[in-house]
């Protein structure tokens, strides 16, 4: 076997058939080529790349619509929010408003309650007045008959009597 082999390396290498290493290479690389060709796997691999790009182009286009519809809603809900805002802005304005008339119509009922208080306190001070001021004229009177009777009494007697009784008969 030693024999062989170093007859071979001597050759230049083992052959068959009469052909060279790099001529068996370059035949099987030739039927792989008729083979691949025969069985068409250029147009399978064409096919499933067209296959893929369509399904790539059919997610941009859905992507596409998606992002479309994305910002449909986002200004839809930027005109809701800026519409809520001035809802919000009305509502407070007219509370503010409203807080003012009923902080108005407060200040005037308690104006009208102070000068109704007011004029209860002067109505109670003259009646209190008309009461002291009869009360002070009916003891004057009390105090000028009880002082005309005493001096009644002690200057007219009997005769000055007589003649007051004559003088008003007399002017009758």
């Amino acid at each position: 076997m030693a024999d062989i082999f170093g007859l071979l390396i001597a050759e230049g290498g083992p052959s068959a058939f009469g052909l060279e290493d790099y001529q068996w290479v370059s035949l099987s690389m030739g039927v792989l080529i008729a083979v691949v060709l025969w069985k068409k796997v250029p147009g399978m691999i064409t096919g499933g790349l067209d296959t893929k790009i369509s399904e790539i182009k059919q997610q941009l286009d859905e992507a596409k619509s998606l992002r479309g519809e994305a910002e449909a809603l986002r200004d839809e809900y930027a005109a809701k929010i800026a519409s809520a805002e001035n809802d919000a802005a009305a509502m407070v304005e007219g509370a503010k408003s409203e807080a003012d008339a009923i902080l108005a119509k407060a200040e005037a009922d308690s104006e009208k309650m102070v000068e109704r208080r007011q004029k209860m306190a002067q109505d109670k001070i003259a009646a209190a007045e008309r009461e002291a001021l009869d009360a002070v004229r009916s003891r004057a009177a009390e105090a000028a008959a009880v002082a005309s009777r005493s001096l009644i009494a002690q200057k007219h007697d009997s005769t000055a009597d007589s003649a007051l009784a004559d003088e008003v008969i007399s002017s009758l």
